[in-house]
């Protein structure tokens, strides 16, 4: 089996769909290589691809706060992306996120199942539609799935997964009181999949 040290290294050169012409990095999964608990989001961002690393722009430090709030710890858990190439699309200086379409979302599902097949994890979040329709298959929603904790067999791994929206959501919320909501179902959704591992 590879190790998540080979499979990064594979990924760096991945040219299975065309995201990888207009990204600067390939941005692979990062955390703890044994953890019962892995997130996955949908895309790196435009800090994400500047930097090579997941969740390190603003949905990422929201997701910090919501992971404090929920009692986990980052260094604890896996953090990746369902895709793992920046899709953008230019406005003015600005590089603006675009959603992955299913032909790109499959493409990129092989380097999903091979880093949760290596972690291993019991309890697997999948931030957002994206994340879910990676690891659920089309026409997944997140409103069909949210908080359930369903178990599911992704390539050679099996465990339970838990669907909730991806952080960016919570940024794009029309207030502060709709931001403080969906925050908070946010972390009712994580301190359900702690709880889950603690059982």
């Amino acid at each position: 089996m590879s190790t998540l040290e080979q499979l990064a290294k594979e990924a760096a050169s991945c040219t299975r769909c065309d995201l990888y012409q207009r990204a600067t990095a390939t941005v692979f999964g990062e955390g703890r290589p044994d953890s019962p608990l892995a997130l996955v989001g949908e895309q790196p961002g435009d800090q994400e691809d500047k930097q090579g690393h997941p969740f390190v722009g603003p949905a990422g430090h929201l997701l910090d706060r919501a992971l404090h709030d929920s009692g986990i710890d980052r260094a604890d858990a896996y953090l990746t992306n369902a895709v793992k190439h920046f899709k953008w699309d230019a406005r003015g200086k600005r590089r603006i996120h675009q959603r992955p379409n299913g032909t790109e979302i499959m493409a990129c599902r092989g380097w999903l199942e091979a880093e949760l097949a290596v972690v291993g994890p019991r309890v697997t979040v999948a931030m957002g539609a994206v994340a879910g329709e990676a690891i659920f298959g089309r026409g997944f929603r997140v409103r069909d799935h949210r908080g359930r904790l369903e178990e599911i067999t992704v390539g050679g791994w099996q465990g339970a997964v838990l669907s909730t929206v991806h952080p960016s959501s919570i940024l794009r919320a029309q207030d502060n009181d709709a931001r403080e909501e969906a925050f908070a179902g946010f972390v009712a959704d994580l301190v359900r999949a702690r709880e889950a591992l603690a059982a």
